[in-house]
């Protein structure tokens, strides 16, 4: 199979400095470019995952009518928090 390639990216010489300063040992920055870019692409794809299932969650609680307001989860996680904190406050002494 063929490889297709990226356009080139233009960029400030300091900015390409700054970028070589960081590769690994024997990394060069063509491999670093491209791990990059299958992170960005991960993380985008996970993130409209992400997006899509709370979008199909919403519409199944707006078609059963299975609702909890927001201040109820949010007052539900502060205690969840504060008892949290106070067990390792509790530890600690």
């Amino acid at each position: 199979m063929k490889t297709a390639t990226i356009p080139s990216v233009r960029v400030e010489p300091a900015f390409r400095a700054e970028v070589e300063s960081v590769l690994g040992e024997g990394e060069t920055l063509s491999e670093f470019v491209e791990a990059s870019l299958r992170a960005s692409v991960e993380r985008r794809r996970v993130q409209a995952e992400f997006i899509a299932r709370g979008l199909r969650s919403l519409d199944e609680a707006r078609r059963t009518g299975d609702l909890v307001d927001a201040d109820v989860v949010v007052a539900s996680l502060q205690r969840k928090l504060d008892t949290a904190r106070a067990r390792i406050t509790k530890s600690r002494k």
